[in-house]
Order: C-alpha cells, then structure tokens, then sequence
C-alpha cells in the first residue's frame, strides 16, 4: 500500500541523526571512477519512483558517471537523512520539505515527480460520499496528521458543510478496504495513481473519490512527490546533482513514453510488487508525470508560495518559509 512514510507532525524528529546505510540498489561491481551515490525512497517501491529504476535499468547513471544505490527509508526519515548529508538524493513531499525548512533541516527540492496532486478520499459508493460536504457526520481514518485534518476541514467548509461534525480516528497502514467494509471509518486518503486503482481495478469495488485537484479553490495543488538533495551537495557537487537529474528526467521521460516497458523494468528489479497493479499504475501515472508541453520535474513557484502561505494560515508552519530556497529547478536539463 502507498503511503507517506513520516506525517507531517513528525516533522520536528532530530535532523542530524548519523545513520550507516545498506545499498541494495544493485550487486554489481562498479568501476572506481563511478560516483556512489544513495537515493532513499519515501516508502516501498513503487510506480512514483519508475524513472528512477528505469534509468539505472538501462545503465543511463553510468554513462552520468555514478553508481546508484536505492534504499528503502531509514526510521529517522528521508528529510533528515538527506538533510544529515547520509543519502545524496531522496524522495519527498511538499508537505514535509516546507516544515523540515521550517525545522532548520537543509533540504532542497530539485523535482516534481508528479505535475499536480493525486489525492483523493476515497469511500465506498454506497455510502454516498460524493462532494466535501457529504463528510458532515463521517469517519475519518488516517495517520492522525495535521495536514490530514485541516485538509478535511477546509474543503468541507468550503462547500458549505459543518467541518466540527467530522470524526477522525487513527487507523495508521492498514488495509483500507476492508476498515471501510467493517464500518470502522467511512473514508480515507488514498493516492489515485496506486490505492485507487487497487480499489477499482483490482479489487472492482464501486467506490466514490473527492480528489483534491477537482477543489483547488478551497485547497491549493502542490507536489507531491519530489525530489530532494542538500544544500551541501548544491554547494559542493553541483556536477553530480545534474549529472543525476539529466539521467533521472531520462528515466521518467522514457516512462512517460513507454509505460508498459518502464513498468517491466520496475518488476524486474522489484519482482515481489503486484504486476497487475504496477502496469495499470504505470499507464494512469504516464500521463500525469507532467502536462504536456512542460518538461518533466518543473516546479512553478506559485505552487510553492501558495501552499507555504495555506500551511501558516493553518498554524502548521509558526514562521514564513522563503520558498526561494525550498526549491530549485537550476538542475533539470531543461529548466526554464
């Protein structure tokens, strides 16, 4: 199941914790002159991180002159493995790398993986929850977040709902249908790309999404997922951060052109995933990695002052983030 790996209230976990990481990117020798660097992913593999297995698949980081090992998270959490300088690259969410920010916590996002949002709530058809409003009087379950609730919160009052009739329970990484089938909640946070294609497609259930993108007057999009580095690594190896991003854009480009290949190059390395899930995922994501017409991974800085100024509105962030230094499209072969 596809989640975030650290809610947003866990943000403020110590940043610099020193942490040995183990490879298992692959077991191949390299040669001496091949940069190692590490990528933690936010969770377990999966269609969001495609490019990045399909350009090590096809040996596109070694002609970059770098050796990429691929980690699963490491219990403090990506934001402050990076941050602490103990992986080059990882992957994020704009929801966490604005508070790490926040926290003092030297990360840079280099990327959207993923042009817009693909969230959802997602509930089962019959219990009729179509619009924001329909939640007056439903369970929420989810990670207990910050995020979570004022999200909930907000797009219910938008649409003219009474937000203080919402319950939330914690239900953390459970199999969502069948909570949902047992009546422990009515409706959870799902990424469309990944649950809600399990929900539909595999599972053939009827289901009902409010996806967010669809309310982006009561709530802003933003990206979700990135990727970051650190400012060390901007300062000191701006050559490998580019060197990584051009064969990274390379792997997503080829996704997004070749979804049924990328997929097969993902189960190859990571045979133990859902085949079915990963190529129909794999279809639903090729055209959503970027709007047509853009290059892959263009960040707009509207996107990243809006949702700053919605997370301090909402007291989530105390202090104003300069979002200048959030972010940085400087490393994409085609930035504009």
């Amino acid at each position: 199941m596809l989640r975030r790996s650290i809610p947003l209230c866990a943000v403020a976990l110590a940043a610099f914790a020193v942490l040995a990481l183990a490879g298992c990117g692959g077991d191949e020798e390299q040669p001496d002159e091949l940069r190692t660097v590490t990528v933690m992913l936010d969770w377990t593999p999966n269609t969001n991180h495609t490019g990045i297995y399909v350009a090590k698949a096809k040996g596109w980081y070694e002609e970059a002159g770098l050796d990429v090992q691929i980690v699963e998270p490491a219990e403090a959490g990506v934001n402050q493995v990076v941050g602490a300088g103990q992986a080059e690259f990882g992957i994020s969410f704009q929801e966490q790398v604005i508070p790490a920010r926040a926290q003092g916590v030297p990360i840079v996002a280099i990327a959207a993986i993923i042009q817009h949002n693909t969230s959802s709530l997602a509930s089962l058809a019959e219990d009729g929850i179509e619009r924001p409003r329909d939640l007056e009087g439903k369970t929420y379950g989810g990670f207990g977040g910050a995020l979570e609730r004022e999200i909930i919160e907000r797009l219910v009052s938008c649409d003219g709902g009474d937000p203080s009739t919402v319950r939330f329970v914690e239900v953390g990484n459970v199999d969502y249908l069948v909570g949902m089938e047992r009546n422990q909640y009515d409706v959870v946070w799902i990424f469309d790309g990944w649950e809600g294609i399990r929900f539909t497609e595999i599972e053939k259930r009827e289901m009902n999404f409010i996806r967010f993108i669809d309310w982006s007057e009561c709530i802003p999009d933003w990206y979700t997922p990135l990727i970051i580095t650190s400012e060390r690594m901007i300062a000191e190896e701006p050559e490998v951060v580019r060197a990584f991003m051009e064969a990274t854009a390379r792997g997503y480009e080829f996704a997004i052109e070749n979804p049924d290949e990328a997929a097969e190059l993902l189960l190859e390395a990571v045979p133990e995933l859902d085949e079915q899930l990963v190529r129909l995922s794999q279809r639903y994501l090729a055209d959503r990695y970027v709007d047509p017409g853009r290059p892959w991974g263009l960040m707009d800085e509207e996107v990243w002052v809006r949702f700053e100024q919605f997370l301090r509105e909402a007291g989530l962030i105390e202090e104003p983030v300069d979002v200048s230094k959030a972010y940085t499209n400087e490393f994409l072969p085609r930035a504009e």
